[in-house]
């Protein structure tokens, strides 16, 4: 078989994989995960309160709620649970992908650098116990000024790895690279909604602003020399992943894999190393007040930055609440 026909015959999904991109998958739902074969996952606290809602794992819930019963009070319990139930999904999600699970840390603490590192310690110690090595686990944090900040001490002082969620503009991607972050999740399909909202105008995948962002982001990094992973994630169609191929990472829902596992449209290398050589970005470098000033500028970031940390905070409190009638 001559290699067109052979490529022909490969679905978009494997396509993907082969330009180098590692495909991640953006769920709780650990059933659903094995079928894509992903390197990855990644969830966060709206994916978990969909899975846990899920009758197939109800023991996964009730096994949480039982340990925190040791707690003092009702509010340690909750917390307790919570904890126990974001690292539980995330240990079962370690069975079925041989790489790592990105596991959130409460919205709620988006703007505390220093409970920010505190949960992420306390998560990475329930892991250990669970016997899941702490380099399996990407501790996901907002990228606000001090998830950036509370990630670069994670990082350098206790070798935590981290995933910055959250990300729309170009300054939280600088600070990110020079933080010294393991891995960015900027998001592509939040952006376009935005703008689409904005002008009512309908985007093809080649100026989808979503794409042009993560474009631009992974391309200052190659060209100046980052260590930090690009980890495009929240996509509303199929042209926004293809677009986007050859990213170091892409986290995808299990509907888009399935979508893509069934198309069979040719995927050529969109994102290289080589193409950001030849790219004229400018290195900068960026205090507090100048990553203030710079996300402030962009009026799309500022405002999904805020819905995005109200909407994680909100299905938190929803979760919470299964979990306290649960314990009462």
């Amino acid at each position: 078989m001559s290699s067109d026909s052979k490529k022909a015959a490969m679905s978009s999904l494997e396509q993907l994989k082969a330009t180098g991109t590692l495909v991640v998958a953006d769920t709780g739902d650990f059933e659903a995960i094995a079928k894509f074969k992903p390197r990855d996952a990644t969830t966060n606290p709206s994916l978990i309160l969909a899975a846990a809602k899920m009758e197939q794992y109800k023991s996964v819930v009730d096994a949480a709620i039982a340990e925190a019963k040791a707690g003092a009070t009702l509010d340690e319990q909750v917390e307790m649970a919570m904890d126990r139930l974001f690292v539980a999904f995330g240990a079962e999600i370690l069975k079925v992908v041989e790489g790592r699970v990105s596991t959130e840390v409460d919205a709620r603490l988006s703007f505390d650098k220093d409970k920010q590192i505190e949960k992420a310690k306390k998560l990475i110690e329930l892991y250990e116990k669970q016997g899941v090595d702490k380099e399996r686990v990407l501790i996901k944090l907002s990228s606000t000024w001090e998830g950036i900040q509370a990630a670069r001490e994670l990082e350098s002082k206790y070798g935590i790895h981290c995933n910055l969620t959250l990300l729309f503009s170009f300054a939280q991607a600088v600070a990110c690279a020079e933080a010294g972050v393991t891995l960015i999740s900027p998001f592509v399909g939040r952006i376009m909604d935005y703008y689409k909202a904005k002008t009512g105008k309908e985007y093809t995948a080649q100026e989808d602003p979503g794409v042009l962002s993560v474009t631009k982001i992974y391309n200052y990094y190659k060209k100046h020399g980052y260590k930090t992973v690009v980890m495009g994630a929240s996509f509303r169609n199929t042209g926004e992943i293809l677009a986007l191929a050859g990213c170091d990472l892409l986290t995808i829902s299990p509907g888009l894999l399935e979508k893509l596992d069934n198309l069979q449209e040719d995927v050529p290398k969109a994102l290289s190393s080589d193409t950001a050589q030849g790219t004229d970005s400018v290195k900068i470098t960026l205090d507090e007040a100048g990553f203030r000033w710079l996300h402030n500028e962009d009026e799309m970031a500022v405002f999904k930055l805020a819905e995005g940390i109200r909407k994680f905070a909100a299905d938190a409190q929803t979760l919470e609440n299964i979990i306290k009638e649960k314990l009462q």
